[in-house]
């Protein structure tokens, strides 16, 4: 980990140092992302996730071996390209955090609204967290196929394409201020255009994420929630119908792009 980080700042030392950084910025940050690919640090993430999608816990001491992230019982593969989506137990549409949420409560008895109720990287939070590493991986290299038939479907793709355009806060600030037009850039980085089946792809198909700049793995209700602090927004309660929503928005519109995750990020 310190050796990834060491490398990382002499990344910046030497790219910023460079008369051309501000033309070949991207294209570096893509090589360096490259060179660390074959030690991404989030299958850490994922050993552990497996282990406890496995391991009896919770006051009914069962494993997760059984929830259905919508292909059925305990079918992993491929879940989380057609997700988010809607669940007919719960009669919301769910992304996989919320999903997961809903099977540790049904399954092993951990109450939902304590898990809501803690911090990122915490307790329950943090074995979501690498469960969802886990579970992510086995739609690497998938078609992002989320499905668009029922009402409440539709209802919180409308209800996510508003936020995304909704204003506010000190800084006047929507997702679509770094989002909705092309070739925006923020600390070095290029903000993909989520408006854009590719933009969309390339944002929606590389989350979640191991952060190399934080040393820990992110899930996009995570990275959502990060988001509305840079907008200066209040936090968001942990998986909202408002961060759902704005998962159904980004997902639709990568619908046909490939799942990339677990990616990684500065």
């Amino acid at each position: 980990m310190v050796k990834i980080l060491f490398n990382y700042l002499i990344f910046l030392l030497v790219t910023l140092s460079s008369p051309v950084f501000a033309q070949s910025t991207g294209e570096e940050i893509a090589k360096y992302r490259e060179m660390l690919a074959d030690g991404n640090p989030s299958e850490l993430f994922e050993a552990s996730g497996e282990e406890l999608w496995l391991k009896p816990m919770g006051p009914k001491s069962q494993s997760l071996a059984n929830c259905d992230l919508g292909l059925g019982p305990g079918v992993v593969e491929g879940a989380f390209a057609q997700l988010p989506r809607y669940f007919k137990d719960t009669q919301r549409v769910q992304d996989l955090e919320s999903r997961l949420l809903t099977c540790m409560q049904s399954l092993q008895g951990i109450e939902s609204q304590e898990v809501i109720g803690e911090e990122f990287g915490r307790g329950n939070r943090k074995n979501i967290e690498a469960i969802v590493a886990y579970v992510v991986t086995h739609s690497k290299g998938m078609k992002i196929n989320p499905p668009m038939n029922h009402p409440k479907e539709k209802e919180f793709y409308a209800l996510g394409q508003k936020a995304f355009y909704y204003r506010a806060g000190p800084m006047d600030f929507s997702c679509a201020s770094c989002h909705g037009a092309p070739n925006q850039r923020i600390r070095l980085q290029d903000l993909p255009e989520i408006t854009t089946p590719q933009g969309a792809a390339l944002a929606w198909g590389t989350w979640p994420a191991y952060r190399v700049s934080s040393g820990e793995f992110w899930t996009m209700q995570r990275r959502l929630s990060d988001c509305f602090r840079q907008q200066r927004f209040p936090s968001p309660i942990y998986t909202s119908d408002v961060t759902i929503a704005l998962s159904v928005f980004m997902a639709q519109n990568a619908k046909g792009g490939l799942v990339q995750t677990p990616g990684l990020k500065r």
